[in-house]
């Protein structure tokens, strides 16, 4: 636990320093980073449109809305965890015992989290948070616009907020010791919680892409604006389909 916790002191002082650099960058600087952007978006389409966006349609063609809900649900209970210890580092005990309350009871008496028994019959809705909302909290600035691989849109506080959120949550947790374990549960988790993010919000973002001059411009525009009027990890990520922790489209 204190290794866990000290990596979370690293990962903000990381975003820190990040953040604090790109308020000196000249324009070269920034020139050159839209450059990176651009081909990393252009990675990322091309990674969408032949691997993610086939397996998607064919996870669609394979269950019914009624499943996908049920899957949706129980990996977002898995994170419940998750956003209980960041409501502790933000200084909120109390909603951190409620994710923890919503854990439990629907874990149990939701059949692993498949139903939402907590919000719908114990008043307890679900407080979405992150590292990233908790950097926030701290006082850790944005930093620019940045592309990940595989991910998509993100800033340096994002980016350490993705990290941070994956190393505490629970799935992790549990398979870390034993790599045989993690490439049997961990990674098939990843990928199936990529799948489900993505099948979600896939309609929206081909919308988005066929009524834009310029989907790199627009995306960038609207995660940015988001994140602005919104400081919380669970803020809308065009993110093709992989866990931002909480990024949810």
């Amino acid at each position: 636990m204190f290794n866990k916790f000290r990596l979370y002191a690293c990962l903000s002082a990381l975003s820190l320093m990040t953040a604090a650099c790109s308020s000196t960058n000249s324009t070269n600087d920034t020139s050159a980073l839209e450059t990176y952007n651009r081909a990393v978006y252009n990675f990322n389409t091309e990674f969408q449109k032949y691997i993610l966006k086939p397996v998607t349609k064919g996870y669609r063609k394979i269950t019914t809305p009624y499943a996908r809900e049920r899957i949706s649900n129980a990996l977002m209970n898995i994170k419940e965890p998750i956003f209980a210890i960041n409501h502790i580092l933000q200084g909120e005990p109390v909603q951190s015992g409620k994710d923890i309350a919503r854990f439990a009871v629907n874990s149990t008496l939701g059949i692993a989290g498949t139903y939402d028994v907590a919000g719908l019959g114990w008043n307890l809705p679900r407080e979405k948070t992150g590292f990233d909302a908790t950097l926030a909290t701290w006082g850790v600035a944005d930093g620019p616009f940045i592309m990940l691989p595989f991910v998509g849109p993100s800033t340096p506080r994002a980016t350490a907020g993705l990290v941070g959120d994956s190393l505490v949550n629970p799935v992790y947790w549990a398979t870390n010791n034993d790599a045989n374990i993690q490439a049997k549960i961990y990674y098939p988790y990843m990928v199936i919680n990529a799948i489900s993010q993505y099948e979600a919000g896939m309609d929206m973002l081909d919308d988005l892409e066929r009524n834009s001059v310029d989907f790199y411009e627009t995306m960038k525009s609207a995660y940015m604006q988001n994140r602005h009027g919104k400081a919380d990890s669970d803020s809308i990520s065009y993110d093709f389909g992989m866990d931002d922790e909480d990024e949810d489209y």
